[in-house]
């Protein structure tokens, strides 16, 4: 849906995005992460064409980026800006026009998304009265009311409680089920590894990583595994021998027990099977990933290791 293509921009001399190339899978969820000052909103600035790089091109499902492609394209700013005078629906309403919809088509829609929310009984209030997350719920709808193909959403968990995040979260799923495109840029890892399929990680205007976020954790495993079995520990630790360290042990019920394993040297969970098959019950064994968050991290350190 999106092509990134070696942009670059500076601002005051300050290079801000470097040569920085990625591409948003069509109908995925694509986490754009890193750090404040990484680049991100001004990629996302450019992609909503509020600013032109300096060298480089962004395609929008095979075209080049250009003015009529924003009727296709919802974009929640992590800055809301909303006009507190109005009220509710008239300026959904408003704003869906601004975004190709005519005023039939803008009401429906509005009507739609204010009962699926269940906040037909605010439509009429200002801006102003509204409460913080209240406030977030509309300019949610404001960002998703014309349909868009590509759904730009820059800290959108920002400001609710979590009865509304979840909400948010599981219309965010509902939304890639229709074929939507969406871009997520957050500083909340767990929703990353919850929902998001592919991530691009910018550190100090340049891409560090971009991959399947199954990939990603994968890529960055530290080699501990988790072991559930039915037996006696004495022959469990026999069969580990000195290719796996126990790092952890519980026992859950009588003669069930569950650990945590590290694999040492170039032993792997294919020889653990074989090794504790022979001696315990093997009631479930999982290579452990990280989380995006520790993905995050290492990264990130791995960059300022090199760097020094």
């Amino acid at each position: 849906m999106i092509k990134v293509a070696q942009i670059s921009k500076s601002y005051q001399r300050k290079l801000v995005l470097d040569n920085v190339s990625l591409e948003v899978p069509k109908g995925q969820i694509f986490g754009l992460l890193g750090p404040n000052g990484a680049g991100k909103t001004t990629l996302i600035r450019m992609l909503n064409q509020m600013l032109s790089p300096d060298a480089g091109s962004i395609y929008f499902d095979g075209q080049l980026l250009q003015a009529s492609h924003l009727q296709q394209i919802g974009y929640l700013p992590e800055e809301r800006g909303l006009y507190k005078s109005m009220g509710v629906r008239a300026h959904l309403l408003f704003l869906a026009q601004l975004r190709g919809l005519t005023k039939p088509e803008a009401g429906q829609h509005v009507d739609h998304w204010l009962g699926h929310f269940e906040i037909q009984d605010w439509q009429n209030k200002r801006i102003a009265t509204l409460s913080k997350g209240m406030a977030q719920k509309v300019q949610f709808i404001a960002a998703l009311v014309h349909q868009p193909q590509l759904l730009i959403l820059d800290e959108p968990l920002s400001g609710f409680d979590p009865l509304n995040v979840e909400l948010i979260m599981n219309e965010i799923k509902a939304l890639k089920e229709k074929g939507t495109t969406i871009i997520l840029s957050t500083h909340n890892m767990k929703s990353v590894d919850e929902i998001c399929d592919h991530a691009a990680l910018l550190h100090q205007g340049k891409l560090l990583a971009q991959d399947a976020v199954l990939h990603l954790r994968q890529a960055h495993a530290k080699g501990r595994v988790f072991v559930r079995f039915k037996g006696n520990m004495l022959s469990f630790a026999n069969a580990l021998w000195t290719d796996f360290a126990l790092l952890e042990q519980k026992e859950r019920s009588e003669g069930v027990f569950e650990c945590i394993l590290q694999i040492r040297g170039a032993s792997t969970v294919n020889d653990l099977m074989r090794s504790l098959q022979a001696n315990v019950e093997v009631q479930h064994l999982e290579l452990l990933l990280p989380s995006m968050q520790e993905v995050f991290v290492d990264l990130i350190t791995q960059k300022e290791t090199q760097d020094v």
